[in-house]
């Protein structure tokens, strides 16, 4: 039996060298024997350039690299693909209702659309089933946590857009009325609700992908300052608010001390003390270090000479999710004397500013700006909210049964 597509993300601050991490992990995953595939999300198309070799829209080999393909999402041909016809659909129904045309456009494009039909391509690859390990060269941090977000809001959006048991009729006669009203007569309403059934499957594989800690890990790549090191915590807060593990934290560019060089030393004295801060914060996740090049890394044999010096005898797939076995799961739920337990592990969150709130079947937990909707489970749907401690950095919510509900199925 085959062992499941293995899925990395690395991200970070704009600028501290997760492209040339992620290529570089690639390369060096490649050259074990596995079949890899290298994929950048970000609009800045800065693979390629790391590479130094053309990276197009389709999954194509890496000279001098046995074993590793690249590939650069096209965003827009997979808005086309995937979103178009579902955007023309909801457009329709919305000026079926009287509101000019123009406007109900405007009304039905989602913020992050084009971003996160970038992640259903790249379930689309894993789903193929060519590779055993997808590294992905995600946008930088703040680009990078709205499409990890948008997943389970647009997933919560088409829930409530198309709750197919109780409105298919409707949605079947508000279809045929916005077909009729459609000029050029393209579609029928039964094929136009058939996709955005589609895409409400694909972003639900996208998600169970992306938050299945055996198969996807986030890598978070910083620069030992401080101020990257604040962003770098909130980020780890966003990433576990959002429910995606992380398996190791990345310091790039490190000075070495030596030379006779007082500037030099500074720095790396400078670093040595917010890197201790860095393994303090993090542990027990793994802190991989990689030190400052001679010469930029660019280039099949820069960039894996520069994994080789990050990794060293340490496998980096394997290896790095054994170091970081003892840092559990973001979310878990376990039955306690008369109910259950949420447990939410927020790292760095500040208590003022967790909100809590029970919304039908959905727990909406919020961190300062951030939000996310957690769909409950079947046991906790029959439950009520019974409170919710903070207990270090955990948000723990307490279930009870709701007797008036409870055998129900």
């Amino acid at each position: 039996m085959s062992r499941p597509v293995r899925v990395l993300l690395f991200t970070g601050k704009g600028g501290v060298g997760k492209t040339t991490s992620a290529a570089g992990a690639a390369l060096l995953a490649a050259a074990s024997g596995r079949k890899t595939l290298v994929v950048s999300t970000d609009p800045a198309h800065s693979l390629a350039d790391a590479l130094g070799v053309p990276v197009g829209a389709h999954p194509t080999p890496v000279p001098g690299a046995d074993g590793l393909e690249a590939l650069q999402v096209d965003t827009q041909a997979a808005f086309v693909r995937s979103w178009e016809q579902v955007s023309r659909f909801l457009t329709g129904l919305v000026a079926a209702t009287g509101v000019d045309p123009l406007v109900a456009e405007e009304m039905t494009v989602l913020p992050g659309a084009e971003e996160v039909l970038a992640l259903l391509a790249l379930r689309e690859q894993v789903e193929e089933g060519r590779h055993d390990l997808v590294v992905v060269d995600c946008a930088p941090t703040s680009e990078t946590l709205r499409l990890l977000a948008l997943p389970d809001v647009l997933t919560w959006y088409l829930d409530r857009l198309f709750p197919l048991e109780r409105r298919i009729g409707r949605l079947l006669r508000l279809g045929r009325r916005a077909r009729d009203a459609d000029a050029d007569g393209t579609g029928s309403d039964a094929a136009l609700v058939a996709a955005a059934e589609q895409l409400h499957e694909q972003l639900s594989g996208v998600r169970s992908l992306l938050a299945d800690p055996e198969r996807t890990a986030v890598r978070l790549v910083l620069t030992p300052e401080q101020v990257g090191l604040a962003e770098a915590r909130r980020t780890l807060t966003s990433l576990a608010l959002y429910g995606y593990r992380v398996d190791a934290v990345l310091a790039n560019r490190i000075i070495p001390r030596g030379g006779n060089d007082g500037w030099r030393d500074g720095w790396a004295a400078a670093q040595e003390q917010q890197l201790a801060a860095v393994r303090a914060d993090v542990a027990p996740l793994p802190v991989l270090v990689a030190p400052y090049a001679a010469a930029e890394p660019v280039g099949v044999a820069a960039l894996l000479a520069l994994a080789e010096g990050v990794y060293g005898e340490l496998d980096p797939v394997e290896g790095v999710a054994e170091l970081a076995a003892g840092a559990g799961e973001p979310m878990t739920v376990r039955a306690v004397a008369d109910g259950f337990d949420l447990r939410l592990r927020l790292p760095f969150a500040d208590r003022a500013a967790v909100d809590l709130a029970r919304r039908g079947d959905d727990l909406i937990v919020s961190v300062a700006a951030r939000r996310r909707v957690v769909a409950l489970p079947s046991a906790l749907r029959r439950c009520t909210v019974a409170g919710a401690r903070w207990d270090s950095d955990v948000l723990a919510v307490r279930f009870e049964p709701d007797p008036a509900v409870w055998m129900q199925r």
